[in-house]
């Protein structure tokens, strides 16, 4: 005989006690574990560990719970763990509402210290700095690719990467009323404002496109004039009392964008080998014929995969001198993976290594 909606409440009180109780059980494992991090002088935050843990669930997961549920619920669950040892203090491109402050909650969980910084160069300079303990920081977009001033930024930095997350991106046009009409500026971040290029050319022809230095920021300002729009995140529009005038504005439905954690080397060491790892690294190599080409062979030679290839100027003064961004997949406590990049660092003029970290979703 079916239960009735009354019983099956009941029953799900009851689990919910029940699940209560198994996580505060956890919560005493996890500070009995930060006692004995403390004791090592060993760092609170693990993301190998982290992503170990998440991949296993989601392989041993009968459902009907999602695969990215499960990852969702267990992140959750340990930053609240990680947060009774010591919450981490995490740099993020602000103010509050960003995409940017969207990807540090979707890596490290809610259990953080938010240290909004006003442009990705103070990001940088704030975790560089020890104010932050952990940045977050955009690196490449589906639709307009590289975030060319992230990726500047990494060629002198002692911050090495330690994660990455990816999220998927919808642009939202809000203001203080749900109308269309009456916009005369359209306020955003650069990136944001070319990812909607396509729906503000057939929907607001003519209306003045202000570049500014975080959605969130167009948000915040938006909220002080009725004759401006923003385009940013539901976050925003919750977070300065706006209306969404145009639902999901970007011109590539499946918009993603790609962000890396990055930290001190004495915060966090490289983490070890999860299984599903990547390496980043920065080369460049000699002005002559050929010498791109070189570079691939020894990944070839060796079996390694290379998922992302950049350039960017090297501003060196040299005519047409680049460095480039390498992805590799695989850990370099892996044989092959070891020999490949000795062998590309013996190519190179100038080499190196960004991070090694576990893939993100």
């Amino acid at each position: 005989m079916a239960k009735t909606l009354s019983e099956l409440r009941t029953s799900i009180d009851a689990v919910d006690r029940e699940l209560l109780a198994l996580l505060n059980r956890r919560a005493a494992f996890a500070n009995e574990v930060g006692e004995i991090k403390r004791a090592e002088g060993s760092p609170v935050f693990r993301p190998e560990r982290e992503a170990q843990v998440i991949n296993g669930l989601q392989d041993a997961n009968p459902g009907p719970l999602k695969a990215d549920s499960v990852a969702t619920i267990w992140r959750e669950i340990m930053s609240a763990c990680r947060a009774l040892e010591a919450p981490q203090r995490v740099a993020y491109l602000g103010p509050a509402g960003t995409f940017s402050e969207q990807a540090a909650l979707q890596f490290f969980g809610s259990g953080i210290e938010h240290v909004p910084c006003p442009s990705i160069d103070e990001v940088f300079r704030a975790t560089a700095g020890g104010s932050a303990q952990f940045g977050v920081v955009p690196v490449e977009n589906s639709t307009e690719g590289v975030v060319a001033r992230s990726l500047d930024l990494f060629l002198n930095t002692p911050l090495h990467i330690v994660g990455e997350t990816s999220l998927l991106v919808r642009h939202n046009l809000m203001r203080q009323s749900s109308a269309l009409d009456g916009i005369e500026v359209v306020l955003a971040h650069p990136q944001a404002l070319a990812q909607c290029q396509g729906w503000l050319d057939a929907h607001l022809p003519g209306v003045e496109r202000r570049a500014v230095s975080s959605n969130a920021e167009g948000a915040r300002l938006a909220a002080e004039n009725p004759a401006w729009a923003a385009i940013a995140s539901d976050r925003a529009a919750i977070r300065f009392g706006l209306h969404i005038a145009a639902h999901a504005i970007q011109d590539e439905a499946f918009n993603r964008t790609r962000f890396v954690i990055v930290c001190l080397p004495q915060t966090l060491q490289a983490p070890q080998a999860s299984g599903k790892d990547c390496v980043s690294l920065i080369v460049s190599v000699p002005n002559r014929p050929g010498a791109v080409h070189d570079i691939l062979a020894p990944l070839k030679q060796h079996g390694v995969s290379m998922t992302r290839l950049e350039s960017r100027p090297a501003r060196s003064g040299g005519q047409w001198d680049y460095y480039f961004h390498i992805d590799l997949q695989g850990h370099p406590s892996q044989g092959h993976v070891r020999a490949a990049l000795a062998d590309l660092q013996g190519l190179c003029t100038f080499y190196k290594v960004l991070g090694t970290f576990p893939l993100g979703e």
